[in-house]
């Protein structure tokens, strides 16, 4: 959808992760969903009135099941000084389906081998690549040799609708050395089309 929002769709649930407010630049349009999740209450993050009535809220680190969907929280930081100056973030792993989906959300430090080994094995990997008030290009690509996902799909950077002043896909794209990636509207994923090696995605808003 644009900046760090997803629409997530399973076969029992809609999930929505971090919405956004109209003046970000991005159009969410009149969104339904079962779920939505708030990595952390910057209003750039957390915009839930965009969302129709009738959503589980999850904003916070924990187990959670869902409509069928396996929610974990975990605690992480805005910042690389463990909160001291940006503050808390939740990074969500869901399992749909089947596959594991992990929202690094607005982190700002690279994942710990801890936090690695709680939250296992990922499938996809939403990691922000934009640097300002996140990991950047060169961090988001280490994060991603530690995770080891089978599909990245690089959120939170700036394009030609961002109002926020942050760095290109691009320096991410060379960080990986795919530079190739031609974006596309929706990633469509299941059990069986999973690729065998790291697959950059990256999807148009």
């Amino acid at each position: 959808m644009g900046h760090s929002c997803f629409r997530i769709r399973g076969s029992q649930a809609v999930v929505i992760t971090d919405p956004f407010p109209p003046d970000i630049g991005y159009t969410l349009g009149k969104q339904k969903a079962d779920i939505v999740t708030v990595s952390h209450p910057h209003p750039s993050h957390s915009f839930s009135d965009g969302i129709a009535e009738g959503y589980r809220l999850v904003q916070s680190p924990g187990e959670y099941e869902i409509s069928g969907v396996l929610i974990l929280g975990l605690n992480t930081y805005h910042d690389a000084v463990k909160g001291q100056s940006k503050g808390k973030n939740t990074a969500y792993l869901l399992e749909i389906d089947g596959i594991t989906i992990c929202h690094l959300g607005d982190i700002g430090h690279i994942l710990s081998d801890d936090d690695i080994e709680e939250l296992g094995n990922i499938d996809i990997l939403l990691v922000p690549v934009g640097g300002v008030s996140t990991i950047n290009a060169s961090m988001a690509a280490e994060t991603v040799r530690k995770v080891e996902p089978r599909v990245v799909i690089p959120m939170h950077y700036k394009d030609d609708k961002s109002k926020r002043d942050l760095e290109p896909v691009d320096n991410f794209l060379k960080e990986m050395g795919q530079t190739a990636v031609e974006p596309r509207p929706r990633f469509n994923a299941s059990r069986t089309n999973l690729p065998l090696a790291i697959q950059v995605v990256v999807l148009t808003a």
